[in-house]
Protein backbone atom coordinates (compact mmCIF):
# COMPACT_ATOMS: atom_id res chain seq x y z
CA UNK A 1 0.00 0.00 0.00
CA UNK A 2 1.29 3.50 -1.10
CA UNK A 3 1.68 5.82 1.91
CA UNK A 4 -1.17 7.62 2.48
CA UNK A 5 -0.78 11.75 2.64
CA UNK A 6 -3.29 13.33 5.29
CA UNK A 7 -4.46 17.10 4.68
CA UNK A 8 -5.46 18.26 8.40
CA UNK A 9 -7.97 20.98 8.57
CA UNK A 10 -8.31 22.22 12.23
CA UNK A 11 -4.86 22.60 13.88
CA UNK A 12 -6.16 21.71 17.58
CA UNK A 13 -5.85 19.74 20.57
CA UNK A 14 -7.24 16.52 18.33
CA UNK A 15 -5.01 17.35 15.96
CA UNK A 16 -2.00 17.31 17.35
CA UNK A 17 -3.41 13.73 18.65
CA UNK A 18 -4.02 12.80 15.17
CA UNK A 19 -0.40 13.77 13.87
CA UNK A 20 1.15 11.94 16.83
CA UNK A 21 -0.68 8.36 15.97
CA UNK A 22 -0.25 9.08 12.22
CA UNK A 23 3.41 9.49 12.83
CA UNK A 24 3.18 6.04 14.32
CA UNK A 25 1.98 4.39 11.31
CA UNK A 26 4.67 3.20 8.59
CA UNK A 27 2.03 4.09 5.09
CA UNK A 28 0.73 7.11 6.28
CA UNK A 29 1.83 10.50 6.80
CA UNK A 30 0.73 14.22 7.70
CA UNK A 31 1.91 16.65 4.39
CA UNK A 32 -0.45 19.20 5.23
CA UNK A 33 -2.16 21.56 7.56
CA UNK A 34 -5.07 24.28 7.69
CA UNK A 35 -6.19 26.81 10.39
CA UNK A 36 -6.70 30.35 10.54
CA UNK A 37 -5.09 31.06 13.75
CA UNK A 38 -0.79 30.99 13.34
CA UNK A 39 -0.22 29.78 17.18
CA UNK A 40 -2.09 26.34 16.73
CA UNK A 41 -0.32 25.49 13.16
CA UNK A 42 2.83 26.43 14.50
CA UNK A 43 2.26 23.82 17.80
CA UNK A 44 1.54 21.09 14.97
CA UNK A 45 4.82 21.83 12.98
CA UNK A 46 6.45 21.54 15.99
CA UNK A 47 5.62 18.03 16.62
CA UNK A 48 5.92 16.63 12.97
CA UNK A 49 8.83 15.71 12.08
CA UNK A 50 8.81 16.50 8.61
CA UNK A 51 8.34 20.11 7.02
CA UNK A 52 4.28 20.73 5.84
CA UNK A 53 2.51 22.76 4.22
CA UNK A 54 0.73 25.48 5.98
CA UNK A 55 -2.65 27.29 4.70
CA UNK A 56 -4.87 29.83 6.34
CA UNK A 57 -8.09 28.42 5.58
CA UNK A 58 -9.17 24.92 3.97
CA UNK A 59 -10.03 26.20 0.24
CA UNK A 60 -6.36 26.92 -0.23
CA UNK A 61 -5.59 23.65 0.68
CA UNK A 62 -8.17 21.56 -1.78
CA UNK A 63 -6.91 24.01 -4.70
CA UNK A 64 -3.23 22.52 -4.13
CA UNK A 65 -4.68 19.01 -4.74
CA UNK A 66 -1.64 17.21 -2.83
CA UNK A 67 -3.86 14.89 -0.38
CA UNK A 68 -5.36 11.57 -0.24
CA UNK A 69 -7.00 12.19 2.79
CA UNK A 70 -8.75 14.72 4.48
CA UNK A 71 -8.81 15.21 8.04
CA UNK A 72 -11.37 17.42 9.80
CA UNK A 73 -10.76 18.41 13.12
CA UNK A 74 -12.18 21.86 13.01
CA UNK A 75 -14.73 23.48 15.58
CA UNK A 76 -18.31 21.66 15.61
CA UNK A 77 -19.54 24.45 13.86
CA UNK A 78 -17.43 24.63 10.75
CA UNK A 79 -17.87 20.75 9.99
CA UNK A 80 -21.19 21.92 7.95
CA UNK A 81 -19.09 24.03 5.80
CA UNK A 82 -15.99 22.83 5.80
CA UNK A 83 -17.75 19.27 4.63
CA UNK A 84 -19.46 20.90 1.77
CA UNK A 85 -16.10 22.06 -0.19
CA UNK A 86 -14.54 18.86 0.70
CA UNK A 87 -16.79 16.24 -0.56
CA UNK A 88 -16.69 18.17 -3.69
CA UNK A 89 -13.01 16.42 -3.90
CA UNK A 90 -14.18 12.81 -3.54
CA UNK A 91 -11.29 12.33 -2.15
CA UNK A 92 -11.32 10.26 1.58
CA UNK A 93 -13.05 11.76 4.66
CA UNK A 94 -11.73 11.42 8.17
CA UNK A 95 -14.51 13.63 10.39
CA UNK A 96 -13.85 14.16 13.72
CA UNK A 97 -17.45 13.96 16.12
CA UNK A 98 -19.53 15.34 15.77
CA UNK A 99 -19.92 14.90 12.13
CA UNK A 100 -22.01 18.11 12.61
CA UNK A 101 -23.82 20.55 15.31
CA UNK A 102 -27.66 19.36 14.39
CA UNK A 103 -29.36 16.37 12.57
CA UNK A 104 -30.69 18.55 9.98
CA UNK A 105 -26.78 19.43 8.97
CA UNK A 106 -26.29 16.10 8.83
CA UNK A 107 -29.10 14.96 6.77
CA UNK A 108 -27.76 17.53 4.23
CA UNK A 109 -24.20 16.28 4.29
CA UNK A 110 -25.77 12.36 3.99
CA UNK A 111 -28.00 14.00 1.10
CA UNK A 112 -25.00 15.21 -0.93
CA UNK A 113 -22.35 11.84 -0.28
CA UNK A 114 -25.35 9.68 -1.57
CA UNK A 115 -23.03 7.03 -3.87
CA UNK A 116 -20.01 8.95 -2.31
CA UNK A 117 -17.08 7.34 -4.15
CA UNK A 118 -14.51 7.32 -1.29
CA UNK A 119 -14.34 6.31 2.25
CA UNK A 120 -16.50 9.03 4.42
CA UNK A 121 -15.77 8.01 8.06
CA UNK A 122 -16.93 9.44 11.19
CA UNK A 123 -14.43 9.56 14.07
CA UNK A 124 -15.54 7.38 16.97
CA UNK A 125 -12.96 6.36 18.59
CA UNK A 126 -14.36 5.17 21.54
CA UNK A 127 -14.56 2.38 20.13
CA UNK A 128 -11.59 1.03 19.49
CA UNK A 129 -10.26 1.73 23.12
CA UNK A 130 -9.02 -1.90 23.44
CA UNK A 131 -10.83 -2.93 26.63
CA UNK A 132 -14.05 -1.42 25.30
CA UNK A 133 -13.20 -3.70 22.00
CA UNK A 134 -12.94 -6.50 24.11
CA UNK A 135 -15.95 -5.78 25.66
CA UNK A 136 -17.91 -5.46 22.86
CA UNK A 137 -16.64 -8.68 21.07
CA UNK A 138 -18.30 -10.82 24.17
CA UNK A 139 -21.12 -9.31 24.01
CA UNK A 140 -21.53 -9.57 20.54
CA UNK A 141 -19.98 -13.40 20.98
CA UNK A 142 -23.75 -13.72 22.80
CA UNK A 143 -21.12 -14.82 25.99
CA UNK A 144 -23.89 -13.15 28.36
CA UNK A 145 -26.38 -13.85 26.30
CA UNK A 146 -29.34 -11.59 25.08
CA UNK A 147 -28.26 -8.00 26.25
CA UNK A 148 -31.12 -6.45 28.74
CA UNK A 149 -29.35 -3.28 29.84
CA UNK A 150 -26.11 -1.44 29.16
CA UNK A 151 -24.63 1.69 31.57
CA UNK A 152 -21.92 3.91 30.58
CA UNK A 153 -20.64 6.17 33.28
CA UNK A 154 -18.37 8.87 32.48
CA UNK A 155 -16.53 10.85 35.20
CA UNK A 156 -14.10 13.28 34.29
CA UNK A 157 -12.60 16.54 34.22
CA UNK A 158 -14.36 20.07 32.47
CA UNK A 159 -13.61 21.07 29.01
CA UNK A 160 -10.69 21.98 28.29
CA UNK A 161 -10.06 25.83 26.85
CA UNK A 162 -10.41 26.18 23.12
CA UNK A 163 -9.50 28.67 20.67
CA UNK A 164 -12.12 31.70 21.26
CA UNK A 165 -13.89 29.75 23.49
CA UNK A 166 -15.93 28.36 20.97
CA UNK A 167 -16.83 25.65 23.21
CA UNK A 168 -18.31 27.16 25.96
CA UNK A 169 -21.33 27.79 24.11
CA UNK A 170 -24.36 25.60 22.65
CA UNK A 171 -24.79 27.08 19.48
CA UNK A 172 -21.30 26.19 18.50
CA UNK A 173 -20.88 22.72 19.94
CA UNK A 174 -24.29 21.65 19.79
CA UNK A 175 -24.34 20.81 23.09
CA UNK A 176 -23.02 18.62 26.05
CA UNK A 177 -24.51 15.54 24.88
CA UNK A 178 -24.38 16.32 21.33
CA UNK A 179 -20.34 17.27 21.12
CA UNK A 180 -19.05 14.82 24.51
CA UNK A 181 -21.83 12.39 24.06
CA UNK A 182 -22.09 11.41 20.94
CA UNK A 183 -19.36 8.84 21.53
CA UNK A 184 -21.41 6.84 24.15
CA UNK A 185 -24.64 6.85 21.93
CA UNK A 186 -22.36 5.35 18.73
CA UNK A 187 -20.97 3.03 21.46
CA UNK A 188 -24.66 2.17 22.79
CA UNK A 189 -26.34 1.80 19.27
CA UNK A 190 -22.91 -0.45 18.00
CA UNK A 191 -23.24 -2.89 21.51
CA UNK A 192 -26.94 -3.19 21.28
CA UNK A 193 -27.62 -3.80 17.76
CA UNK A 194 -30.44 -2.48 17.59
CA UNK A 195 -32.06 1.21 16.52
CA UNK A 196 -32.58 4.24 19.08
CA UNK A 197 -36.27 5.09 19.38
CA UNK A 198 -36.83 7.09 22.28
CA UNK A 199 -34.61 9.09 24.85
CA UNK A 200 -35.39 10.80 28.24
CA UNK A 201 -32.82 13.19 30.07
CA UNK A 202 -32.08 14.82 32.86
CA UNK A 203 -28.87 17.42 33.39
CA UNK A 204 -27.96 20.44 34.21
CA UNK A 205 -25.26 23.63 34.49
CA UNK A 206 -24.70 23.25 37.88
CA UNK A 207 -20.62 23.61 38.55
CA UNK A 208 -18.51 24.39 35.62
CA UNK A 209 -18.14 27.79 33.66
CA UNK A 210 -20.54 29.47 36.24
CA UNK A 211 -18.29 32.65 36.78
CA UNK A 212 -17.10 32.74 33.23
CA UNK A 213 -18.19 35.36 30.52
CA UNK A 214 -17.47 35.99 26.91
CA UNK A 215 -18.73 39.59 25.37
CA UNK A 216 -20.96 39.57 28.22
CA UNK A 217 -22.01 36.01 27.49
CA UNK A 218 -22.09 33.41 30.25
CA UNK A 219 -21.58 29.41 28.82
CA UNK A 220 -24.60 27.35 28.45
CA UNK A 221 -23.24 23.81 28.55
CA UNK A 222 -24.20 21.38 30.88
CA UNK A 223 -21.77 19.42 32.92
CA UNK A 224 -23.74 16.81 34.30
CA UNK A 225 -26.45 14.24 33.11
CA UNK A 226 -28.42 10.99 33.12
CA UNK A 227 -29.28 9.89 29.65
CA UNK A 228 -31.91 6.90 29.07
CA UNK A 229 -31.78 5.47 25.39
CA UNK A 230 -34.34 3.36 24.39
CA UNK A 231 -33.97 0.69 21.58
CA UNK A 232 -36.06 -0.94 18.85
CA UNK A 233 -34.96 -4.50 19.99
CA UNK A 234 -36.08 -3.65 23.91
CA UNK A 235 -32.92 -3.60 25.28
CA UNK A 236 -32.57 -0.19 27.15
CA UNK A 237 -29.30 2.31 28.10
CA UNK A 238 -28.29 4.46 30.08
CA UNK A 239 -25.43 6.96 30.44
CA UNK A 240 -24.12 8.82 33.56
CA UNK A 241 -22.13 12.12 32.81
CA UNK A 242 -19.91 14.18 35.31
CA UNK A 243 -17.74 17.06 34.20
CA UNK A 244 -16.30 17.93 37.29
CA UNK A 245 -14.75 14.49 38.86
CA UNK A 246 -11.40 15.58 37.87
CA UNK A 247 -10.10 12.95 40.29
CA UNK A 248 -11.61 9.71 39.13
CA UNK A 249 -9.38 6.78 38.75
CA UNK A 250 -11.23 5.09 35.83
CA UNK A 251 -12.57 7.69 33.28
CA UNK A 252 -15.36 5.84 31.31
CA UNK A 253 -16.88 2.38 32.75
CA UNK A 254 -19.22 0.08 30.93
CA UNK A 255 -21.19 -2.89 32.43
CA UNK A 256 -23.98 -4.68 29.82
CA UNK A 257 -26.07 -7.36 31.98
CA UNK A 258 -27.56 -10.19 29.92
CA UNK A 259 -30.25 -12.83 30.31
CA UNK A 260 -26.87 -15.33 31.44
CA UNK A 261 -24.46 -12.76 32.94
CA UNK A 262 -22.85 -9.70 32.98
CA UNK A 263 -19.71 -7.75 31.89
CA UNK A 264 -18.03 -4.84 33.02
CA UNK A 265 -14.26 -2.82 32.12
CA UNK A 266 -13.09 0.54 32.60
CA UNK A 267 -10.93 2.80 31.10
CA UNK A 268 -7.97 4.79 33.03
CA UNK A 269 -8.18 8.48 33.32
CA UNK A 270 -5.72 10.49 31.41
CA UNK A 271 -3.34 11.19 34.85
CA UNK A 272 -3.90 7.55 36.27
CA UNK A 273 -0.25 6.65 34.35
CA UNK A 274 -2.57 2.94 33.59
CA UNK A 275 -1.65 1.31 30.85
CA UNK A 276 -3.89 -1.53 31.53
CA UNK A 277 -7.79 -2.29 33.30
CA UNK A 278 -9.70 -5.35 33.63
CA UNK A 279 -12.55 -7.36 31.83
CA UNK A 280 -14.62 -9.07 33.96
CA UNK A 281 -17.50 -11.49 33.40
CA UNK A 282 -19.55 -12.54 35.80
CA UNK A 283 -22.12 -15.20 34.92
CA UNK A 284 -25.59 -16.31 36.72
CA UNK A 285 -23.96 -19.93 37.04
CA UNK A 286 -20.92 -18.57 38.99
CA UNK A 287 -18.71 -18.92 36.82
CA UNK A 288 -16.29 -15.58 36.33
CA UNK A 289 -13.45 -14.66 34.11
CA UNK A 290 -11.13 -11.60 34.35
CA UNK A 291 -9.00 -10.60 31.25
CA UNK A 292 -6.06 -7.83 31.69
CA UNK A 293 -6.03 -5.79 29.14
CA UNK A 294 -2.89 -3.73 28.42
CA UNK A 295 -2.09 -1.11 25.63
CA UNK A 296 1.55 -0.67 24.31
CA UNK A 297 2.93 2.74 26.22
CA UNK A 298 4.00 4.45 23.01
CA UNK A 299 -0.05 4.01 21.33
CA UNK A 300 -1.14 5.53 25.31
CA UNK A 301 1.53 8.35 25.04
CA UNK A 302 0.37 9.97 21.42
CA UNK A 303 -3.14 10.83 22.51
CA UNK A 304 -5.15 11.26 25.22
CA UNK A 305 -8.12 8.29 24.28
CA UNK A 306 -6.14 5.06 25.53
CA UNK A 307 -4.82 3.93 22.35
CA UNK A 308 -8.02 4.02 20.05
CA UNK A 309 -6.94 7.46 18.13
CA UNK A 310 -4.20 4.71 16.53
CA UNK A 311 -6.72 1.64 16.22
CA UNK A 312 -8.89 3.74 14.33
CA UNK A 313 -6.09 4.90 12.00
CA UNK A 314 -5.70 1.73 11.74
CA UNK A 315 -9.17 0.39 10.56
CA UNK A 316 -9.62 4.09 8.39
CA UNK A 317 -6.28 2.96 6.60
CA UNK A 318 -7.54 -0.83 6.33
CA UNK A 319 -10.86 0.70 4.59
CA UNK A 320 -8.81 2.48 2.25
CA UNK A 321 -6.86 -0.04 1.30
CA UNK A 322 -9.37 -3.33 0.28
CA UNK A 323 -12.19 -0.29 -0.56
CA UNK A 324 -14.42 -1.48 1.64
CA UNK A 325 -17.37 0.47 3.71
CA UNK A 326 -16.57 2.24 6.64
CA UNK A 327 -16.80 0.76 9.98
CA UNK A 328 -18.39 3.95 11.35
CA UNK A 329 -19.97 5.67 8.32
CA UNK A 330 -21.82 8.76 7.95
CA UNK A 331 -25.23 7.23 9.28
CA UNK A 332 -23.55 5.91 12.02
CA UNK A 333 -22.40 9.48 12.51
CA UNK A 334 -25.86 11.39 12.10
CA UNK A 335 -27.54 8.78 14.39
CA UNK A 336 -25.03 9.58 17.27
CA UNK A 337 -26.05 13.43 17.19
CA UNK A 338 -29.51 12.41 16.60
CA UNK A 339 -29.57 10.77 20.43
CA UNK A 340 -27.85 13.50 21.85
CA UNK A 341 -29.62 16.22 20.03
CA UNK A 342 -32.99 14.68 21.80
CA UNK A 343 -31.06 14.47 24.79
CA UNK A 344 -30.55 18.12 24.90
CA UNK A 345 -34.10 18.20 24.15
CA UNK A 346 -35.60 15.87 26.79
CA UNK A 347 -33.47 18.57 29.51
CA UNK A 348 -35.07 21.60 27.93
CA UNK A 349 -38.43 20.13 27.81
CA UNK A 350 -39.04 17.88 30.69
CA UNK A 351 -40.17 15.00 28.80
CA UNK A 352 -39.70 11.79 26.48
CA UNK A 353 -38.37 12.97 23.32
CA UNK A 354 -39.20 10.25 20.23
CA UNK A 355 -36.14 9.68 17.42
CA UNK A 356 -38.51 10.19 15.06
CA UNK A 357 -38.84 13.70 16.42
CA UNK A 358 -35.53 14.26 15.22
CA UNK A 359 -35.16 12.64 12.54
CA UNK A 360 -37.96 13.30 10.21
Amino acid sequence: MKKIKYGIIGAGTMAREHILNISLIDNAEVVTLSDPHEDSLNQCKEILKTKVSCFKSHQEMIKENIVDVYLISSPNFTHIGILKDVIKTKKHILVEKPLCTNTRDCLEIKKLTKDYPSVFWTAMEYRYMPPVSKFIKEIHNNTIGDLKTLTIREHRFPFLKKINDWNRFEKNTGGTLVEKCCHFFDLMRLIVGSNPISVYASGGQDVNHLDEEYNGKKPDIIDNAYVIVNFENGARSMLELCMFAENSDMQEELVAIGHKGKIETSVPSNDSGKIASNLRIGMRDGKTKIENIEVDKKIIEAGHHHGSTYYEHLAFLNAIKNNSVPEVSLSDGLIAVAVGEAAEKSIKLGRLINIEEIIN
